[in-house]
């Protein structure tokens, strides 16, 4: 038996990149963010989480809403929870309460979600966040949006529409599903602000351990309070852009929409309070349905559920006869919170002397800033040598094969022994080069094997060196009076033919200063 799905359309005005409409409005944007918790089992049955499983093979008699099965509340979520609130410096609530959300669907078989609106379990945080604004050193502008609240709630089932759209599949294997939700403040004004702070959020649950923030796979996913208003007057009628699984989608479709209602106050009509889809083929948000109010909700506490809490060790110890395997603390959630990504490229920059934006490359590329470490740890090069290879030469190579860093042909102790000998002078930049490509091809052999079977080190003869330089000048008369009439520029090009000849295995600092001498 399927379920009859009604698909409705209507038009769209076509909306101006940059508006002039209306200039003394502003976008304001808040955040709702659904964060799968990275938990073997759901959050209320032991039925197991996985990603692409056979459909409706990881559900349980509670995740089907069978009567009479009763939920158990799955310790690691609210861990998760704890150790998120306390990394965004939120307000851990000692006690938390759960409660029913009711709205009918076809994959929420219960026709109630559980979730937590009366008092959630971490409240009044702060993400901080950062994007670049050019590519010179110190263009970094960093942000920040208050975190309302997070709560923890069950994530519904999964509908799957045919191609006819006459039928929907039902899925199951999702419902249950721990999720965090973190609700923004409405702090951010554009689309590249919310995109830097969901990509901040994403490194941060990542770090922690959380939530896998596989945005592709559901993982993460967004939804965008949208309104506009005049500076000084009350907040506009907001918009909900749903179920956004990608941080450059999230900045188009939040200003589209911002464009889009200053386009409709522009023509003297009125912003809907409404949810809406984003079509990223047309670039565009389209109406799915009226925006639901708190009494559409029905909300009401979770009879199958005591309040929640959670102890401090010092502060609010559990009570005695506690099952300490039961017991969630705040202070040992606080002591397991790693570096943080903000954190991380601070230490970076001030240690390595690195540019800010090569911290964020560094931090932002899973597995990056070990496999720096790693160079500068094993190498005599300054770190400032070494980022540009591992940025440039390594990271580049990997992007345009679609690999990780952990995939990487060149590992951090073969690319330090290179660096080694080029600091040492026993090759040039371009033979470098040569050992580099070498390297990649994952044959197995080191740099030094590389020089020596390629014969790559630079050439120590004083006097061959000599001879091939008085060479290149003897044969380009034109450049050399060139030079002698003051146009320096001129000596690359005769630096670079002594290094063909020399097939890069001449040093460019003596070769340039023979040959400064040889045309002065």
């Amino acid at each position: 038996m399927g379920f009859v799905v009604y698909a409705f359309q209507s038009g769209q005005p076509q909306i101006k990149k940059k508006s002039s409409a209306v200039p003394q409005l502003i976008g304001v944007v808040g955040l709702e963010i659904h964060a799968q918790i990275n938990s073997s089992t759901k959050l209320f049955s032991s039925s197991q989480v996985g990603f692409s499983a056979p459909p409706n093979s990881q559900v349980s008699f509670f995740d089907a809403s069978l009567p009479g099965t009763l939920p158990v509340l799955n310790r690691r979520c609210v861990e998760a929870a704890v150790m998120t609130g306390l990394a965004l410096d939120c307000t851990i609530n000692r006690k938390s309460l759960f409660d029913r959300k009711h709205y009918f669907y076809a994959d929420l078989p219960a026709g109630y979600q559980i979730t937590q609106q009366r008092l959630p379990i971490a409240v009044g945080g702060t993400l901080r966040y950062s994007h670049l604004i050019g590519r010179k050193q110190g263009e970094v502008v960093t942000k920040s949006v208050r975190i309302k609240q997070i709560q923890l709630e069950q994530d519904s089932g999964k509908s799957l529409h045919d191609e006819s759209g006459s039928q929907t599949f039902i899925d199951l294997n999702r419902a249950g599903v721990g999720l965090m939700e973190l609700v923004m403040e409405p702090d951010m004004q554009c689309g590249e602000e919310a995109a830097a702070a969901v990509r901040e959020l994403q490194l941060i649950l990542q770090t922690l351990g959380t939530c896998q923030g596989n945005m592709s796979e559901g993982q993460l996913r967004v939804d965008a309070n949208v309104s506009v208003h005049r500076p000084g007057e009350p907040l506009g009628v907001r918009t909900e852009v749903k179920n956004i699984n990608s941080a450059r989608f999230l900045a188009r479709a939040i200003d589209y929409e911002i464009e889009r209602q200053m386009e409709v106050l522009r023509r003297g009509g009125s912003v809907l309070n409404e949810t809406r889809a984003f079509d990223f083929k047309s670039g565009q948000t389209i109406p799915m349905r009226e925006k639901e109010g708190l009494q559409d909700y029905r909300f009401m506490p979770e009879p199958n559920l005591p309040p929640l809490m959670v102890y401090d060790s010092e502060t609010a110890p559990p009570p005695a006869g506690t099952d300490p395997g039961q017991a969630v603390l705040i202070d040992a959630m606080r002591d397991r919170i790693p570096e943080l990504p903000s954190a991380r490229r601070a230490r970076l920059v001030d240690a390595f002397g690195i540019r800010p934006e090569h911290s964020y490359t560094l931090v932002n590329e899973d597995g990056l800033t070990d496999y720096f470490e790693g160079v500068v740890r094993m190498s005599r090069a300054e770190p400032r040598k070494a980022i540009g290879w591992v940025i440039k030469d390594v990271l580049g190579l990997l992007k345009q094969r679609g690999l990780k860093v952990s995939q990487s042909p060149v590992p951090p102790h073969a690319l330090a022994e290179m660096l080694d000998l080029l600091e040492d002078g026993r090759v040039s930049s371009s033979a470098a080069k040569t050992v580099f490509q070498e390297l990649w091809k994952g044959t197995g052999r080191s740099p030094a094997q590389i020089v020596e079977q390629q014969d790559l080190g630079l050439v120590d003869d004083s006097t061959e060196i000599h001879r091939i330089c008085q060479s290149v000048i003897d044969s380009h008369p034109e450049e050399v009076r060139t030079i002698r009439t003051g146009n320096r520029k001129v000596l690359n090009k005769l630096v670079g033919l002594v290094q063909k000849q020399t097939k890069g295995r001449s040093d460019p600092v003596r070769v340039r200063a023979i040959l400064e001498e040889g045309t002065s």
